[in-house]
């Protein structure tokens, strides 16, 4: 009996070792990226319907896409260790490399654009000076379209009513603010896309200011691939061969755009369970300009405001935008 026992332990612990190492990866290659289902992510909604990533990585390297809605959760998730790269925005990308003294990087451009100026229509507007004593809304206080709406106004001579001027500008969802523009409480909108197109299509309003008239002609990020350094030292193969792909994928946007932005809303679809209308989806591409470039002029605009409106504490030093990553596949 005692040998039968001592048997059957060992075929116990036989099988708990072989089912052990069946669960595990071969050599524990992982890489987990974060992005927005949003067309300003083009790259990794094409990527991930064409499953072209997953191709170039092979099957020893475990390939995991985590969507987010807000840049400050994604950064959270990298800082906790959850994500390995991510597609997010310049501002969240440079709030990052700032609070972790320089530990997360910006290895790519993904879109530069993508976001207009809407005004209601029965209000007159020849001039960003026309936004005296009006109502403006932007999606998040200290985003994007946030900056770009402090440097429209101070370029012109105004500025918020939190800063003892005579603009009130007012942060809320995207939703939300389709739904204050149609009902009258808001007097226009800085959004970015589709949300700009959504609102022109469905509320009384017209286009005051199109996506290159905002700032820089146009190139001014509005998504940008950030990584860890931990992760970009210890997998640079995973690294590399991601910005090929990326690489790969911009440049097939930008030769196929019509058929790049319905698989971008297939999978956007696949994870909000809501197609974006087709004449939505065509006008916000057209203010989108897909590139893989670093857009090192544009974060600097970028930190310079937000530090210079107290968004982070300190501007980031020189290494924010990692050039070798890009310059390999020159």
């Amino acid at each position: 009996m005692k040998r039968v026992y001592a048997i059957v332990c060992l075929l116990l612990l036989s099988l708990l070792l072989f089912s052990g190492c069946g669960s595990a990866e071969p050599d524990g290659k992982q890489l987990r990226i974060a992005y927005f289902p949003n067309i300003t992510h083009s790259q990794a909604l094409v990527m991930k319907e064409q499953a072209s990533l997953e191709a170039a990585l092979g099957e020893d390297c475990s390939l995991s896409w985590t969507a987010f809605n807000a840049g400050p959760a994604e950064v959270e998730a990298m800082f906790a260790g959850e994500i390995d790269l991510g597609f997010i925005g310049p501002v969240p990308a440079i709030s990052a490399n700032v609070k972790s003294q320089g530990d997360f990087v910006v290895i790519a451009g993904a879109s530069n654009g993508g976001a207009a100026l809407v005004i209601r229509n029965e209000l007159d507007f020849r001039s960003v000076a026309d936004l005296s004593g009006k109502v403006v809304a932007i999606p998040q206080l200290g985003n994007t379209q946030h900056l770009s709406l402090l440097n429209l106004l101070s370029e012109n001579g105004l500025s918020p009513k939190s800063e003892g001027g005579n603009v009130e500008v007012v942060a809320a969802g995207n939703a939300d603010i389709l739904n204050m523009m149609d009902q009258g409480s808001i007097d226009a909108a800085l959004v970015p896309e589709p949300w700009a197109s959504t609102i022109l299509a469905q509320t009384d309003s017209r286009l005051a200011m199109e996506y290159d008239e905002i700032w820089m002609g146009g190139n001014y990020s509005t998504a940008v691939v950030i990584v860890s350094k931990d992760f970009l030292e210890e997998s640079p193969e995973i690294v590399s061969t991601f910005l090929e792909v990326h690489k790969a994928t911009t440049q097939f946007i930008q030769e196929n755009p019509e058929a790049a932005a319905e698989m971008a809303n297939r999978q956007i679809e696949a994870e909000t369970g809501k197609l974006i209308e087709e004449s939505i989806l065509q006008s916000a591409f057209e203010r989108l300009r897909i590139t893989y470039a670093l857009p090192e002029e544009s974060l600097e605009a970028f930190a310079q405001l937000s530090y210079d409106e107290g968004f982070i504490s300190a501007l980031p030093d020189e290494g924010l935008c990692h050039e070798d990553a890009l310059e390999a596949l020159e």
